[in-house]
């Protein structure tokens, strides 16, 4: 008996599944619209493709087609982390530092928090998400070691925060797991997951190892915007973003997610395990009462009027997405083979959803009283930002002001509209148009106001400080067009001698447009190699401050009362020396 029903349920994993033909009327309609090339999905019920799988050869797309899915990855190897747990081989509050004794961390609370497994697994390490070369490159190897993504001395494993304290996205992080399930097993993770998970699972159609469209006719081909196609390409955090699959094969995953963990009768991974995935825990969010963020591999999310685990992603020429309901135990899986930054893809999520038979759900009710939230009131920055390299720019352009505005708190982001949040209960706000708390206010063990989403947390900061910030910029950049005016309209003049002051500072203004027609000739996937472009763009950048110093010191020995022009060599000196001071000059995207 045991052997029939280990039978039918490898069955039911590994049937096929029959065609939708009512939603691909819609689904292409949304492809059109959006600018769109391909796309595949599944809601387990059901699965299609709509569109061409190759704008070149206008193939169409099939739903047999293997797609890359890239941060989807995430979750497939999150997975096969809570198998060798399931399997007592490795443990969440395992510290990292001992699984991988080669690697460089600077974590300032280590004697109090330590990395563990378990704060990978939840984005919750405090680490950087990516640098340029990590993801933009065409020099990477598909076998490279990925110990060499971590280079000695480079120090890209700093904790910025207390970890298990906050969430902040890291594809280090996940690179990371990938090393261990090396350091446990043995094997290459690819190797070892194909093998151990996917198999078991009956995912024959999918794979970890790096597979390009030159090698296998049914990967789809990636595209950007405007249908140009892009074969794949290594990538140097590959365990964060690497996996290409099928509908199929997502939807014997998404059924195994939503399951009590057992394969053919026997226990494969613990249950509890399964069900805490997509469930935040141990945060300062997850404390104060959010039920958004994320757990082991998924991220929750209150969306279209439904509550959902999912995990998106995006890769060279793809965006996918994977969302599970266990409330009513569906799910949807859908890949488009078009990578675009203008493209509304939360169009096609609505659409699942509805084609599911969800949403619509009303919110929990809220309180009618007020709070007093004019503690919380003034300027916040993300802490963490998501990428360190760009940690200044996030702080001068990525600010949010949070104000009283009767028993409503009004945020106000630099960059997007502003959010009107409701009071739900002690210290939670809701958003418009989702189902529970979307907010929370808390004050960190250092004592800092924090206003977090659960899946972002900002601090507040001195107005006095931020528009420090502010004035250097707007004043570098004021400089910068003061001397390229000048300049300019010096030389239509025939005015610029060789001895006059604003000669280094405008041939160093000017330098910086040097690099532009070198980098529109080569591949946005070089933006992190050392190329003709970027050697540049880093030479220029250094000269800049030098040019500013060598044109003071003419406008100081030739004691000419030039103050405008020494005013604005001095604000584009000043914000030379402050990026300097931010590591943002001189600019090197291949470090």
């Amino acid at each position: 008996m045991k052997t029939l029903f280990a039978l039918l349920g490898m069955l039911l994993l590994s049937m096929p599944l029959r065609a939708a033909p009512d939603l691909a009327p819609q689904l292409s309609a949304l492809l059109r619209e959006e600018g769109l090339d391909g796309a595949v999905w599944t809601t387990l019920a059901a699965e299609g493709a709509a569109g061409v799988s190759d704008a070149r050869s206008g193939a169409p797309m099939r739903v047999d087609q293997r797609v890359h899915v890239g941060s989807v990855a995430k979750t497939v190897l999150a997975t096969g982390i809570l198998r060798l747990v399931s399997e007592r081989r490795l443990s969440l509050d395992t510290r990292v530092s001992s699984l991988l004794p080669g690697l460089e961390f600077v974590n300032p609370w280590e004697a109090s928090d330590p990395l563990l497994v378990r704060h990978l697994l939840d984005h919750s390490a405090g680490l950087d998400d990516a640098r340029f070369w990590q993801v933009f490159s065409m020099e990477r190897r598909p076998d490279m070691p990925l110990a060499d993504a971590f280079p000695r001395g480079a120090g890209l494993l700093r904790v910025r925060h207390r970890p298990g304290s906050r969430f902040s996205y890291s594809n280090m992080g996940y690179t990371l797991l990938g090393m261990i399930v090396e350091t446990v097993t043995g094997q290459r993770y690819e190797r070892y997951l194909d093998a151990a998970l996917l198999r078991p699972l009956g995912m024959h159609d999918s794979s970890f190892a790096f597979v390009s469209q030159e090698h296998d006719a049914r990967l789809a081909m990636g595209h950007f915007e405007d249908s140009v196609g892009q074969a794949a390409q290594p990538v140097a955090l590959r365990p964060a973003a690497q996996f290409i699959t099928t509908t199929a094969d997502m939807g014997r995953f998404a059924r195994f997610l939503m399951s009590d963990g057992s394969l053919g009768g026997k226990p494969f991974i613990a249950p509890a395990l399964l069900r805490r995935m997509g469930e935040p825990a141990g945060t300062d969010a997850a404390r104060a009462g959010l039920r958004a963020g994320y757990g082991l591999g998924l991220r929750a999310e209150d969306h279209h009027g439904v509550l959902a685990k999912c995990h998106g992603g995006s890769t060279v020429g793809f965006r996918a997405k994977l969302c599970l309901f266990p409330a009513t135990r569906q799910a949807f899986f859908m890949a488009v083979n078009t990578d675009s930054e203008t493209a509304d893809y939360r169009r096609i999520d609505a659409l699942l959803v509805r084609t599911l038979g969800l949403g619509g759900e009303a919110p929990a009710p809220g309180l009618t009283g007020s709070v007093d939230v004019r503690p919380w009131e003034g300027f916040y920055i993300p802490s963490p930002s998501r990428f360190e390299s760009m940690r200044f720019l996030d702080t001068v352009f990525n600010f949010m002001r949070v104000s009283a505005r009767g028993p409503l708190l009004r945020l106000q982001p630099f960059q997007s509209p502003a959010q009107e949040l409701s009071h739900v209960s002690d210290g939670l706000f809701r958003a418009p148009g989702k189902l529970l708390p979307s907010h929370a206010l808390l004050t960190s063990r250092e004592g800092a106001r924090v206003i977090t989403t659960g899946t972002q947390s900002y601090e507040k900061v001195s107005l006095m400080w931020l528009a420090y910030g502010w004035c250097g910029v707007a004043a570098g950049l004021l400089g910068l067009a003061a001397i390229m005016a000048l300049g300019l309209g010096r030389i239509a003049r025939r005015r610029m001698a060789a001895r006059d002051p604003l000669l280094p500072p405008f041939a160093g203004a000017l330098a910086l447009l040097l690099p532009l027609p070198f980098f529109y000739r080569q591949s946005l996937l070089q933006l992190g190699d050392l190329t003709l472009a970027s050697g540049l763009l880093a030479v220029v950048t250094a000269m800049l401050p030098l040019a500013m110093l060598l044109g003071l010191w003419r406008v100081w020995r030739s004691a000419s009362g030039r103050h405008a022009e020494s005013l604005a060599m001095l604000a584009v000196l000043h914000l030379s020396l402050v990026l300097a001071a931010w590591d943002l000059l001189p600019l090197r995207l291949w470090s």
